[in-house]
């Protein structure tokens, strides 16, 4: 009952001040009022959303000489893309050159060049495309290259295919040109069906199979429908015609129920006509299932296949299942099979380290261990981290870089694309503007900025209270880490004294709201959340009613105060109920309570490093959100102490809840 009594007398504080603060603790200008001169713009942003054609034509003319100016000109143009003459495309280019409209307006033209095989235009428009980051352009260029040189770049297709997660056109064109080509490049389309199928993404394997085999496309809905059924049916033969449909009937089984997909696919019938290759795939998605659901069965699940064989989601997967297992070789196999990009990853590149320092009889493994922590070890992120600590190190605040001399900030402040888009945000055209700012920091593109002029831009966003742009920009800086820039305190005497009145450490409360918002007060998610720590309206009235906030309104809870007091007051509620572990509360947050508890296991369930429970949690959003605010809360706690600390000490173990520890609070939301 205490609790609840400073939790009251908390929520009836009054509100806070906000003082003068620097670049890292500056607050937000106005950021919401529009002028007169920019309601057009605004009318046209609306008008965009539904195509209507006529309305921007008519708007357009409003424009001249607006700030946004070029965004209206694409949005008309891209509107009516169809209609509109290579000519006045030319001419938006020229007038815009440079700018991120002009090489979006490119991008969509060159996806329709490509629809029409105008293979002339294309390759001239290409050869001036920046952003190169559209797979399906990339896949458009690499069939125009195929078609004029005879090339044979299916590895490069594949590469860009498999990696698409929907259902497209560009890269789909391509292959099928391949396949019709080169009789080998049939297999990657099984095996972009294959993905599609475990993925549970019907429209992708359909659109794969019609590429290999239009006939057997027509069956593939009722594969999907009931897997069982198709392998069970007598007219069901393994040939080589159908040996790829009873591959993906095991897929979808798998996906389904691994336990059952475990038992058909040890039948001997496909045992021993199923080659290698692909009863290790099918293993790995049974394998990639059950550790998903947390089955002790899965290790052994991977165990049955190869692991060349595998997929690199696989491969993930089957890392995570034997760390929750202690089988820390197998844990060196699925490194092993890695490709190079993925298992120089942090997260591979850590696990791998500690696998190796497991073999003590091999004096080579630990010294290939001691070298990939060096290598990664630093304050950029969550396993960096734990690579210092598993060196001794503690984690500390990075010096300063050298502070920005007054021409490279009159530089960020004076570039037209910086500032286009932050007029953009200050007026609520907040995608716009973030796609503008995004594309104008970016390092792949030609002249993208390097670390001084990204220290410069982030310090401009930061001093416009831009907080999101201001830690994402900062972030990419390679040579140097500016740690007050990326992990800024706005309102800080309010989070500090709210903190402390609950009994909350700031820097979990600073690392969970920058994860959740980067301190922007009227954000507000897909599903509804709102404000600086995204509070549900559900959890909420709850919380509100919990901690005594008196007469509370939906409406307020984008009001700085009242969030800040309901979610620092669930937080507490949340931490409290579970022992006052911070990485199963954070999991709690963001994915609801529910979850954790059947995450934690049952009784007789092992107990995990925290690092090892985060990494098997299964839902991709929360597990990367629980690393990323034990990092992020790790580190505010040296800004705000200004002494060493540990990421391993705020991680802890995570296990089972004793039979003696009271089941409290078990009606959170």
């Amino acid at each position: 009952m205490q609790f609840n009594v400073i939790l009251t007398s908390f929520a009836l504080a009054g509100a806070l001040m906000l003082p003068t603060l620097s670049c890292a603790q500056a607050t937000a200008r106005d950021f919401t009022a529009a002028s007169a001169a920019d309601a057009p713009i605004l009318e046209m942003a609306q008008a965009f959303k539904v195509r209507d054609r006529k309305r921007l034509a008519a708007l357009l003319p409003q424009l001249r000489g607006h700030p946004l100016e070029p965004w209206g000109g694409y949005w008309d143009l891209s509107a009516r893309l169809d209609e509109a003459g290579p000519a006045e495309l030319q001419n938006f280019f020229s007038r815009y050159a440079g700018s991120y409209q002009e090489d979006r307006l490119r991008a969509e033209w060159l996806l329709m060049l490509g629809r029409n095989r105008d293979w002339v235009a294309f390759n001239r428009e290409f050869a001036m495309y920046r952003m190169n980051d559209d797979k399906s352009v990339r896949c458009y260029a690499l069939l125009a290259d195929h078609l004029a040189t005879g090339v044979d770049n299916t590895p490069q297709v594949k590469d860009l295919w498999l990696a698409q997660k929907e259902a497209d056109e560009g890269c789909a064109s391509a292959a099928e040109q391949l396949i019709k080509d080169h009789s080998t490049s049939g297999k990657m389309a099984w095996q972009r069906a294959r993905l599609g199928m475990e993925n549970d993404r019907l429209r992708v394997v359909t659109q794969a199979v019609e590429l290999v085999s239009p006939s057997a496309a027509k069956g593939i809905n009722t594969i999907y429908l009931n897997p069982g059924k198709y392998l069970n049916d007598k007219l069901t033969a393994i040939q080589p015609k159908t040996r790829e449909l009873v591959s993906l009937a095991l897929i979808r089984q798998a996906y389904l129920d691994p336990e059952e997909a475990a038992v058909e696919v040890n039948k001997l019938r496909w045992r021993a006509q199923l080659t290698t290759e692909e009863r290790s795939w099918i293993w790995g998605v049974i394998g990639k299932r059950a550790a998903q659901k947390l089955m002790v069965e899965a290790p052994a699940y991977f165990a049955q296949g190869q692991a060349a064989h595998m997929h690199d989601d696989h491969l993930a997967w089957m890392a995570r299942a034997a760390l929750r297992a202690g089988r820390w070789s197998q844990v060196l196999e699925a490194t092993n099979a890695m490709g190079p990009a993925q298992r120089s990853e942090p997260v591979w590149a850590y696990w791998r380290a500690r696998a190796l320092l497991k073999q003590t009889s091999s004096e080579s493994a630990r010294t290939t261990a001691l070298q990939l922590l060096h290598e990664m070890a630093s304050a950029r992120g969550f396993y960096e981290m734990l690579a210092l600590e598993e060196l001794g190190q503690p984690i500390t605040v990075p010096p300063k870089p050298l502070a920005l001399t007054p021409e490279e900030s009159r530089a960020a402040a004076a570039n037209p694309s910086l500032q286009r888009a932050l007029y953009a945000i200050r007026i609520g055209l907040r995608t716009e503007g973030v796609r503008e700012w995004n594309y104008t920091t970016n390092l792949h593109t030609p002249g993208g900025m390097d670390d001084r002029s990204l220290l410069a831009a982030a310090d401009l966003a930061c001093q416009s209270g831009v907080w999101d742009r201001c830690i994402n920009t900062s972030e990419r800086t390679r040579s140097f880490i500016d740690l007050e820039q990326r992990f800024p305190m706005p309102f800080r005497d309010a989070v500090l004294e709210r903190s402390k009145q609950i009994g909350l450490d700031p820097a979990y409360v600073y690392g969970l709201i920058r994860q959740e918002s980067r301190f922007l007060m009227d954000a507000k998610s897909g599903v509804g959340a709102s404000g600086l720590m995204q509070v549900m309206p559900a959890t909420a009235r709850w919380t509100a009613k919990k901690i005594g906030l008196v007469g509370f309104q939906p409406h307020q809870i984008t009001d700085r105060d009242t969030n800040i007091a309901i979610g620092t007051g669930y937080l507490k509620l949340v931490l409290d109920n579970f022992g006052g572990s911070m990485p199963m509360a954070a999991a709690a947050y963001n994915a609801g309570p529910g979850r954790p508890r059947q995450w934690r296991g049952q009784a007789g369930a092992p107990t995990l490093e925290a690092a090892i429970w985060a990494e098997n949690v299964p839902f991709n959003e929360t597990r990367d959100y629980v690393k990323k605010v034990l990092a992020n809360t790790t580190l505010y706690a040296a800004l705000i102490t200004g002494q060493p600390q540990s990421l391993k000490a705020r991680l802890g173990t995570v296990g089972p809840r004793a039979d003696a520890a009271p089941a409290s609070e078990e009606e959170l939301p």
